[in-house]
């Protein structure tokens, strides 16, 4: 039971590092408030697996009343946040307001089309269980839709997919949708033959996986070849509409572009009225506050910390856990008369897959690739998953797909017809830091 004259601490966002802020709380002389958007916790590594038909949503996501219940100084509200009244020290949502004496802000990120927010409609991101779905339905309806088409120049434009960005969620969707075309559905149509697919992987840099060795990075483009996909470099996306985008100078008519670029920080940083960096990430202080207001903590894709290397921290799912834990370590700090301590990230390494029994994983010094790194992910990846249950069907599933080559989640959901439409735009997602080790 919560003792009312307690510190009110309010966790805005249920990701990776809101959920390990709660739990890192849990004994504390302190009431919590967790708000999400969702009802539940988002693990976002694998939702590339959920648009690519290889897992169901449900495999991938778990109620964050059940993950909390157990706290009995913590309750759980279903609220969409959107702005924060620093002087009146209020969380406003859309349909009313809570008030706190300390707040941690992990609301995540939404998608960047560097100035073309018209692309959206065409090229959907890999952010949430509904952009997933969306991208899952629009791969398999390519596929249907060629299997009718009788113009030969038609057919080619639905079997090509066009991914633009070279990051982690670029490669491995390039890699899961070759994978799945040339590999898995080969029997399953009379018309097509689905290995005549055309996977195109498109880098705007010099290399893809920029944040791994350049070896590495090498690896993985090797790797795709192998999975008989394409891949371009130093190729920036100039324009998108419906069945056809431009790759610097050249026009590829294209089905199904999925957009894997860039993310932008949530809008709520903006109503915090403080320095915000280029891609709208909050400028925090060492210990992870807003300067000038020591009871505002941001962290996770929200926030920019630069007094560890200079640059911004990359968004994976360790660093928002690592940065939660300290933002609650800090607010009870805090709450003891205590003043706060500096940041540090203690990296434990970074994975990425290319598909079946191929990854790279990089540890330090330490370089993986192949049937070991892929081994290494998915131990990983098992291992994190929040609830046994999950962990045993993703394990099931996995093994599943690899013994018989088949996906279980190939089912096409909402309508055909809505294919290209604009979507609604939303605020970013409270899971979006993607994972590694």
């Amino acid at each position: 039971m919560t003792v009312p004259d307690r510190p009110h601490v309010v966790i805005v966002g249920a990701g990776f590092g809101g959920l390990h802020a709660a739990r890192a709380l849990k004994r504390a002389a302190v009431r919590v408030t967790v708000v999400d958007r969702h009802n539940y916790h988002l693990f976002q590594p694998l939702l590339y697996q959920v648009a690519t038909a290889t897992l169901s949503p449900s495999n991938i996501a778990y109620p964050i009343r059940a993950i909390l219940k157990r706290q009995a100084n913590t309750r759980v509200i279903l609220a969409d946040a959107v702005a924060v009244n620093m002087f009146g020290r209020q969380v406003q949502f859309r349909d009313g307001e809570i008030s706190y004496d300390y707040v941690i802000l992990a609301v995540g990120a939404t998608h960047s089309y560097f100035g073309h927010p018209e692309w959206e409609a065409q090229a959907p991101g890999l952010k949430s269980i509904e952009d997933a779905l969306e991208i899952r339905r629009r791969i398999l309806l390519a596929f249907e839709k060629a299997e009718r088409e009788t113009d030969e120049a038609k057919r080619r434009a639905l079997l090509t997919f066009v991914i633009v960005g070279g990051g982690p969620t670029g490669v491995e969707l390039a890699g899961a949708i070759a994978e799945m075309a040339c590999k898995e559905m080969v029997r399953d149509f009379r018309t097509i033959d689905p290995r005549d697919t055309h996977t195109i992987l498109v880098e705007a840099g010099p290399r893809i996986l920029p944040s791994f060795a350049e070896e590495l990075s090498a690896k993985a483009e090797a790797s795709l070849t192998r999975l008989c996909v394409e891949v371009r470099k130093n190729s920036p996306v100039t324009s998108i509409q419906q069945g056809l985008i431009v790759i610097g100078q050249q026009r590829l008519e294209a089905a199904t572009v999925l957009w894997a670029a860039g993310t932008a920080a949530s809008p709520l940083a903006r109503s915090l009225k403080t320095p915000l960096d280029s891609a709208g990430r909050v400028l925090v202080a060492p210990d992870l506050s807003v300067p000038g207001h020591p009871d505002i903590f941001v962290i996770g894709d929200l926030a920019a910390f630069l007094h560890q290397t200079g640059k911004p921290l990359p968004g994976l799912a360790p660093v928002a856990v690592q940065q939660g834990r300290h933002a609650a370590q800090n607010v009870l700090r805090l709450c003891q008369g205590l003043s706060t301590v500096p940041f540090r990230y203690r990296e434990r390494g970074t994975l990425a897959t290319i598909g079946r029994a191929a990854a790279v994983a990089q540890f330090g010094s330490l370089k993986l690739s192949g049937a070991l790194a892929w081994i290494i992910w998915s131990s990983v990846h098992i291992f994190v998953l929040i609830g046994f249950r999950n962990r045993v069907r993703v394990f099931l599933e996995w093994v599943w797909a690899y013994v018989t080559r088949q996906r279980s989640a190939r089912l096409i959901t909402g309508h055909h017809e809505r294919s290209g439409e604009p979507r609604p735009k939303k605020t970013g997602d409270s899971g979006s830091e993607r994972g590694s080790a």
